[in-house]
């Protein structure tokens, strides 16, 4: 779900195609070469060696580079449009989240967009919740998440920040975005189609899930509630 309604919202919010994108920690290019395909013009930025050659030998190649995303290697200015899909979250310290999103200000026209997104405070704990997982172990790591946001590696993913939707508001502003709005990637429902895993109403409750993230993208009551959080905001005149 998070990749279908990730590249829904990168649709709806992105320029038309032809704009010049930079994908900023993308990995092997699986989002940049879906905007390859629909006509963006993409360069992608990665910390990782293998990712980069990933990217480059895929089809369609994506054009890459080895960098960080808290020092790239771009001009200024150069790109309609800069995206922040993995970096975030990575990055447990603020002042290495708010100099990824600086940078991404930086090779960004005036006008255009940054998107960053971000693990949800939430996400771990109601995941464990709707697949049975809760123990007394996670409820006491749920509990601690809530105070500093910080994920323990023993449990599960990485060493990470999951973020509040005012942090990410706070961080995109403090970096220069004007205009930001927050996105709930996955929606409400998303726990339901967890739940459901690969039982008889798995496609049912799949779509359902589906139309309510559609729904319900920017709905403030709702935006926590989702897996991850799709910050955008647009960069001011210099």
């Amino acid at each position: 779900m998070e990749w279908i309604r990730t590249t829904q919202l990168l649709r709806d919010l992105l320029p038309g195609p032809g704009a010049r994108v930079l994908d900023i920690g993308g990995g092997t290019g699986e989002y940049a070469r879906a905007l390859v395909l629909a006509g963006y013009e993409v360069r992608l930025v990665d910390l990782v060696p293998s990712h980069v050659a990933q990217a480059r030998d895929g089809h369609p190649p994506v054009e890459a580079q080895v960098g960080d995303a808290r020092a790239l290697p771009d001009a200024d200015g150069g790109y309609d449009a800069a995206l922040l899909l993995g970096p975030l979250y990575h990055l447990v310290r603020r002042a290495d989240r708010l100099q990824a999103l600086r940078e991404a200000v930086r090779v960004t026209r005036p006008g255009g967009l940054v998107v960053a997104a971000v693990i949800s405070r939430f996400a771990g704990p109601l995941d464990f919740a709707a697949t049975g997982r809760l123990d007394e172990r996670l409820l006491d790591e749920a509990r601690a998440l809530l105070s500093d946001g910080v994920n323990d590696p023993r449990i599960g993913f990485t060493h990470a920040y999951f973020h509040r939707v005012e942090e990410i508001t706070d961080e995109c502003s403090a970096a220069g975005l004007t205009d930001v709005v927050v996105h709930g990637v996955e929606g409400p429902a998303w726990t339901a189609a967890e739940a459901a895993g690969n039982g008889p109403a798995r496609d049912v409750v799949f779509a359902a899930a589906l139309d309510l993230a559609r729904l319900y993208s920017s709905e403030p009551a709702l935006i926590s509630s989702s897996a991850h959080l799709l910050a955008v905001g647009r960069v001011p005149a210099r």
